[in-house]
């Protein structure tokens, strides 16, 4: 199983490495790739969903809500065959309806919009709270970066979250270490320790190694257990992950992707492989 998602992260590393460059334009990279590890454990081993059927009534919801990583969340999509090549391939151009930020399409497994950070946990912490009433088993998941935890819209919805009792959600805070303009408050040097402080609002707290499959797949088995509070997955990751110019290299938070680079991108994508 460990080399499966080992193979999958790097197909979808590849994927965006390829679109970003197909594309002609900057993206936002350096998050994109620093997810990628638990996108996917997520759609491996955790979400239940069916890209044939992608609004079936019994399918967990998955929330980007750090937008502008777009690229990884459509590349992960594609990879689980939730719509064609011929779709993935117009990221990013004219017309297409895959652009820098998520646009909802439930058709093609995106389940909100997303501009504005701090947005995803209340949209989400509504769809939690609309799923109990019903008496339905549906959990939501949800994608939040370091530097996201700084707006007050994030630590409302947290407050309310676990006053709700909502034990079908959980947030991954993608902790990279850097937004756009440097490092986030949060880093591992920082005195401010995410785990604590989503403690103190009453959430089921953990810290993982957001590289570490297993420590990855320990920690969403162990989410949306039976008591009742929310989950917040504190991931530890490498901004840039899977590139060692790109890795903690904030100049790729957001930038393009030449003919040069790419080929540099494929030839450590070779190494790799063949190690």
């Amino acid at each position: 199983m460990m080399d499966k998602l080992k193979k999958t992260s790097a197909d979808i590393r590849r994927l965006i490495i390829d679109k970003a460059y197909e594309c002609g334009q900057s993206a936002h990279l350096g998050g994109a790739l620093s997810m990628i590890d638990i996108m996917s454990v997520l759609y491996e081993k955790v979400l239940t969903f069916k890209a044939d059927e992608p609004e079936c009534e019994q399918r967990d919801i998955f929330i980007l809500s750090k937008g502008h990583t777009v690229l990884g969340y459509v590349a992960t999509l594609f990879h689980y065959n939730y719509f064609p090549k011929e779709v993935f391939d117009t990221f990013q151009t004219n017309g297409s309806k895959l652009i820098a930020h998520p646009i909802k399409n439930l058709a093609y497994g995106i389940e909100s919009s997303n501009g504005s950070l701090g947005q995803g946990i209340s949209y989400a912490s509504g769809m939690a709270l609309g799923y109990k009433k019903r008496g339905m088993g549906n959990r939501v998941f949800v994608m939040m970066g370091d530097g996201e935890c700084n707006e007050g819209s994030v630590w409302e919805a947290a407050q309310l979250s676990a006053e709700l009792s909502l034990n079908n959600l959980v947030v991954i805070i993608d902790v990279n270490g850097y937004r756009n303009d440097g490092m986030t408050a949060y880093g591992a040097n920082s005195s401010l320790n995410l785990q604590s402080m989503w403690s103190s609002f009453g959430w089921n707290a953990v810290s993982i190694d957001g590289h570490n499959f297993d420590e990855i797949m320990e920690a969403f088995e162990h989410a949306c257990g039976s008591d009742s509070k929310p989950t917040a997955i504190i991931a530890n990751t490498v901004k840039g992950k899977g590139f060692s110019f790109m890795e903690s290299n904030n100049d790729w938070h957001h930038n393009r992707i030449t003919k040069v680079v790419y080929e540099q991108c494929l030839a450590e994508l070779g190494k790799n492989n063949a190690n």
